[in-house]
């Protein structure tokens, strides 16, 4: 038997609207998400959680503007404004998210010198979470991905979900994007040629 969880990805208040990095329509997907991890015995939870200093962030790099692309040690790297700060309010998770339900929470982007879009792997593409470990364990072979954004943590994390054999179903419904420059339909399109299902959550 086929033995799926849910993962829900960066609800997090910086990237919801009137956040650091709002997503537009972030928080509207909430209320089904709450839903779904009611209906799913395995979820778990991903929390961007940056030093203050993170070198992702274009306030680390003088002269820099938000948005701005440059090269990493590990590849092209996005600037972003300064988001989901460990201990700040902007990290946590929106209020109306109900977080009972998720046996296990991933917190990514903790080094500093390295960006983590993924819930499995930092953008190093080598340092590894653990969540892929804890699957294991629990002998799930399909994974069903929600949250913020589809274009960047949703993305990566379905692509790795695939490197890692699993069944990966991305829920359009209860994603939303925040789509630089077309981002998201490039988005869909690599997750399909991955083999991600893209599918509405009904």
């Amino acid at each position: 038997m086929t033995r799926d969880a849910l993962l829900v990805v960066d609800i997090q208040n910086d990237f919801c609207p009137g956040g650091a990095l709002g997503v537009p329509e972030g928080d509207v997907i909430i209320p089904r998400i709450n839903q779904l991890m009611q209906s799913h015995t395995l979820v778990a939870l991903t929390q961007d959680w940056h030093p203050a200093d993170h070198h992702s962030f274009a306030s680390a790099h003088p002269g820099a503007q938000p948005y701005e692309t440059i090269s990493m040690s590990y590849g092209e790297q996005v600037l972003w404004p300064d988001h989901c700060v460990q201990g700040t309010q902007g990290a946590e998770f929106h209020p109306d998210l109900d977080t009972r339900p998720a046996q296990l929470i991933v917190r990514k982007g903790t080094d500093r010198a390295i960006d983590s879009y993924s819930a499995f792997r930092e953008n190093d593409h080598r340092t590894r979470t653990g969540l892929a470990g804890w699957l294991r364990e629990h002998e799930v072979r399909h994974l069903l991905l929600c949250g913020l954004a589809t274009d960047f943590c949703v993305l990566w994390s379905a692509l790795d979900a695939r490197a890692e054999g699993l069944e990966v179903t991305v829920l359009l419904d209860v994603c939303r994007g925040i789509d630089l420059d077309g981002s998201v339909a490039r988005a869909l399109e690599e997750m399909r040629q991955a083999g991600v299902r893209l599918e509405e959550s009904s």
